[in-house]
């Protein structure tokens, strides 16, 4: 009875995500004068992606009926907050420019929108699911060097350019009339009026690795968390699999909201199953005894500081009264999901794992005392071997490293998954060969503790990344502020750590093949 439940429950929460993942704007179909929804979304700093508000947080005209649209998980993990928009735009109904409301600004309201001019606010809406991007107004600087001489100006006159296909809408777009304008330099109460329109390397000596084929497999340190490390990492690799695998097949384009929100959260709670069964599977070969501390162990090495790095940002976000802050109810139901369906999976995982009684397969009889290392260069200790570990995998990504953030933290749309696909193989493969190499090179100076070294060494990649983004955030974005600063390099360095433990577990599998390859080949005691 409880295992059909389960699987009821897991059936219900794959049909619910799927169906949420291909809601399709192209399913909507319109006669003429048929109203089409138009939504207002949020407005924020151009350079600062993550510090996004709703809407009508700036002092807008407010509509006598605000009617908020009930968002999926993916929309609100988006920090999407969408209300009806004060703007009446009918199918194949062309308008000439017609007045929307009038309203006095107070000396507070005309402050409020000049700080935000000064910042470069924009605002996004949809209209039928499209999404719409304009600024709010500009600041004329006019040559004038002192900022206290620039003159702010808010747009007051929006045009609506919407492109059509039979009865579909296919392509919309908005045009601020620059003649438009409202100065807002000085505080005092203006009259505004909004108005709208509309229109259709070197070899290396193998002497040494054969002396310490007694040594080689002699377990390491620390073996429950290297195998709740690879336990984690290789839920990741799936995760990432799987990821690629709906963005090849169609299911993410560019306008479908929180898709890939969704799919996240959805396909890491039903792949913890795997991490469950791997770390602890792996432990027990290691000839561990405590089976569930490793258990607790890999559910809480990603997810621990990904929800430590949450409450402290999503925190920001409520001091700022962002949209970034999740409501109460969609916490409600990740915690939900992490206790019904991610606990629940790792815990079958385990216990798969643990009475899957598989022998690790060592080719070479591990000796009683191990044998001493001897003293190495510098330039052969774990930092350097990391370093050059991690540059050529990390040069491999760089150019469309730029792509893939701009994207994410900018305002650029990224399509090409079949292009990311090929260069995440490429990723894996020179991981993969230069772990390999390093270990080669490690075993044959005779130093035979390479588990950890291995798993580091392919795990190195996360950290140049990361020094990526101190690059790309001084050098290539104009972000700013505390909240977007702490939210680009808070959930960066969580995508960085789980690129390192994923890495890790790839550097690590594809040196134990190697060595377990290399001591088959010769005569062991």
């Amino acid at each position: 009875m409880d295992n059909s439940l389960t699987i009821l429950l897991l059936s219900l929460l794959f049909s619910y995500s799927i169906t949420l993942i291909r809601s399709d704007a192209s399913d909507h179909r319109y006669k003429e004068g048929d109203p089409v929804p138009l939504y207002a979304n949020k407005v924020g700093p151009f350079h600062n992606p993550s510090e996004t508000y709703r809407y009508f947080d700036l002092p807008f005209c407010v509509p006598d009926h605000v009617k908020e649209k009930k968002e999926a998980l993916g929309e609100v993990l988006n920090g999407d907050r969408l209300v009806s928009a004060p703007y009446q735009l009918n199918f194949r109904d062309e308008k000439s420019s017609e007045g929307v409301c009038r309203k006095k600004l107070s000396k507070e309201d005309v402050a409020h929108f000049r700080s935000a001019i000064d910042k470069d606010y924009y605002f996004q809406m949809y209209y039928d699911d499209l999404p719409i991007w304009g600024f709010i107004g500009k600041v004329d600087k006019d040559g004038k060097t002192d900022p206290s001489e620039y003159k702010y100006f808010l747009y007051k006159h929006i045009q609506f350019d919407v492109l059509y296909n039979k009865d579909r809408v296919i392509e919309v777009s908005v045009r601020m009339d620059p003649q438009a304008l409202l100065d807002l330099t000085e505080d005092k109460e203006v009259e505004a009026e909004y108005a709208q329109d509309e229109e259709a390397a070197d070899d290396q000596e193998e002497t040494g690795w054969k002396y310490i084929h007694g040594d080689v497999f002699r377990y390491p340190k620390y073996k429950s968390l290297f195998a709740a490390a690879l336990g984690s990492g290789t839920q990741l690799f799936t995760l990432t699999i799987f990821i690629f695998i709906l963005a090849l097949v169609g299911v993410f384009y560019p306008y479908n909201r929180g898709a890939l929100f969704t799919a996240l959260v959805v396909i890491y709670a039903l792949t913890s199953g795997i991490a469950g069964y791997v770390a602890t599977s792996f432990y027990c070969q290691l000839e561990g005894n405590n089976w569930v501390r490793n258990l607790l162990l890999t559910g809480c090495l990603f997810c621990g500081p990904l929800f430590l790095t949450f409450c402290f940002l999503n925190t920001v976000a409520i001091v700022y009264s962002a949209t970034a802050a999740l409501p109460f109810g969609t916490i409600v139901v990740i915690v939900l999901i992490w206790t019904l369906v991610t606990s629940p999976l790792l815990v079958l995982g385990g216990i798969a794992g643990k009475n899957s009684k598989a022998e690790f397969q060592a080719p070479c009889r591990t000796t009683k005392y191990p044998r001493e290392i001897p003293q190495l260069p510098w330039y052969r200790s774990t930092l350097p071997q990391m370093a050059m570990a991690g540059f050529l995998p990390f040069s491999a990504i760089y150019i469309e490293l730029y792509y893939i953030f701009a994207s994410v933290w900018g305002h650029r749309i990224y399509t090409i998954y079949s292009i990311l696909f090929i260069v995440f193989i490429i990723l894996l493969i020179v991981t993969a060969f230069i772990t390999v190499a390093l270990t080669y090179f490690q075993l044959a100076a005779e130093d035979h503790e390479w588990w950890w070294r291995s798993f580091l060494c392919g795990g190195s990649t996360g950290l140049f990344i990361y020094a990526y983004c101190l690059y790309y955030y001084y050098a290539r974005s104009d972000m700013s502020g505390f909240m977007q600063t702490s939210f680009f390099f808070g959930y960066m360095a969580c995508i960085c750590y789980g690129f390192f433990l994923m890495l890790g577990t790839v550097g690590f599998r594809a040196s134990l093949l190697f060595v377990r390859h290399i001591y088959r080949s010769i005569k062991c005691e």
